[in-house]
Parts: C-alpha cells; sequence; structure tokens
C-alpha cells in the first residue's frame, strides 16, 4: 500500500509539473519565461530550460539580456551534449556581442564544442580543423585567458590527430599495393607534417614504395625507377643511418644496385 501511495503521489507531481510547463510555454508573459528558464538551467532540467530561452531570444534581442539569453540558451544546448547547436548559438554570441561578459568563454566554448565533434583519426576531420582554428584564434584574442592552456592542449591533441590521419591514409595506398599513389600520398604527409614521429616510417615506405613499383614495371621504365629507389636509399640512410628499417633499406639497395649493374662501395 505504502510503495503504491508513493507511485501515485509521484505521478501526480509529474502531471502537475508538466502541467505548469505547459503553462509557461504558452505564456505571454516573457519576463516570466525569462525568469523560469533560468530556474530550469539551475535544477539542470536544459531541455525546459533551451525551449524557453528558444522562445525568447528574438523578444530579447537588443535589450541588455540578449547576451544572457543567448549564452544561457547555448550553454542549454551543450550540457545535453547536442555540441553542433551549441557551437552555433556560442559562435553567433561572441560575434554578434563581441564586448559581452560572455564573448570570451563562448569563443573558446566554440572550439571546445567542436572539439567534441572531431571523431576517430580514420573519419572525416573537419572539426578538428574548425576546433583548431577557432581555438587558435581564442588565443590570439584572448592571450591573458585563463582558458589559454587548454586551448593549447586541445590544439596539440587534434593536430597529433591530423597527423595519425595523414599516415593512415598514406599507409594505406602502400597497403592496398597502389605504390604510384603511395609515393604520392607519403611524401605529402611529410611535407605536410615534416616533424610527424612517423617520420622515419615514411621515408622507408617511400623507398619500399619505388622498390616494388620497379619491381613490376615494365622494362622500359625499371631502369628509372630502380634508379629513384637507391635515390630514396641515401635519403633515408643519410637521416636515419642506424634506423629501425636500415637493415631492410639496406638489402632493397643492393638489390636494386645488381639490377642496375652499378658497383656497390
Amino acid at each position: 500500500m505504502i510503495q503504491r501511495l508513493i507511485i501515485y503521489i509521484l505521478f501526480a507531481v509529474v502531471l502537475i509539473s508538466c502541467g505548469e510547463y505547459e503553462k509557461i510555454l504558452k505564456s505571454s508573459d516573457y519576463s516570466f519565461k525569462y525568469d523560469k528558464a533560468m530556474a530550469y538551467y539551475e535544477e539542470e532540467d536544459y531541455v525546459k530550460a533551451g525551449t524557453l530561452l528558444e522562445q525568447i531570444t528574438n523578444v530579447y534581442k537588443g535589450t541588455t539580456k540578449a547576451d544572457t539569453v543567448q549564452y544561457y540558451r547555448a550553454m542549454s544546448y551543450f550540457n545535453q551534449r547536442d555540441f553542433l547547436m551549441a557551437s552555433h548559438y556560442f559562435q553567433e554570441l561572441f560575434q554578434t556581442y563581441p564586448n559581452s561578459n560572455y564573448a570570451e568563454e563562448a569563443a573558446f566554448m566554440t572550439g571546445y564544442c567542436y572539439y567534441e565533434l572531431s571523431p576517430r583519426p580514420s573519419l572525416d576531420q573537419e572539426n578538428s580543423f574548425r576546433a583548431i582554428n577557432t581555438l587558435s584564434l581564442f588565443i590570439m584574442n584572448y592571450p591573458e585567458s585563463d582558458k589559454v592552456k587548454e586551448a593549447q592542449r586541445i590544439v596539440e591533441e587534434l593536430e597529433e590527430k591530423l597527423v595519425e590521419k595523414s599516415y593512415m591514409n598514406a599507409r594505406l595506398y602502400f597497403d592496398l599495393g597502389m605504390y604510384k599513389s603511395a609515393i604520392i600520398a607519403l611524401r605529402n604527409s611529410l611535407n605536410q607534417y615534416p616533424d610527424t614521429k612517423y617520420r622515419e616510417e615514411l621515408m622507408f615506405l617511400i623507398l619500399r614504395s619505388n622498390y616494388l613499383l620497379a619491381t613490376n614495371s615494365v622494362e622500359s621504365r625499371k631502369m628509372e625507377r630502380f634508379q629513384s629507389t637507391v635515390d630514396e636509399y641515401y635519403s633515408y640512410i643519410g637521416e636515419f643511418p642506424n634506423g629501425e628499417f636500415s637493415d631492410e633499406a639496406e638489402d632493397i639497395y643492393r638489390r636494386s644496385m645488381n639490377v642496375l649493374g652499378q658497383e656497390i662501395n
């Protein structure tokens, strides 16, 4: 009996609460809606808070509370983990109200939302680029902000992800046996990220791709491509004389020189 009574009471409370919220939604008292939206936000009911703030945004444009409404609308979406909508409203806030007390945080949060939207390295990295660009601009505009260190950490993390993405794309061509395309992709990865942690492996893969391309070439192209392989060997071994792949690189070099009919010093 007691359990049933508790259930009935809770059900009644929910009905009353829903009825109250419906009345607020239909109300034309915008000041009342604003106060209730703030109350719902404090209670962490971000769906109701966000819905009410959506209703009054246009009403408060041009008023002293316009940026506050915009900020809490964005935060309501953020706390619902709707980072796409949150990023849009944060960006709109700092662009529309650059002198607002919320502008600095909104600029940071725009980039942070893109960071949350950034997927694993194997997927499209458009949001990673957006986060890097937005947070780099934030660091430039607010160099004294207490969020600069966090922004820098995120930028570094995302840049590592882009390096990983670039490496994976280049490596894929090699794994598929598309050696001509692999050479182009591997070079592009090195040119784009010359300090990458994959530098030695990328240089070796360029060497090996040249060798495999030469091995499978028609006779008229073989000598030219084996010479390119030798050139790539010198590039690799010059930078990594005792590298992880130096023994295999040496074997490729000897095989290529044998095909070219050249003596090994």
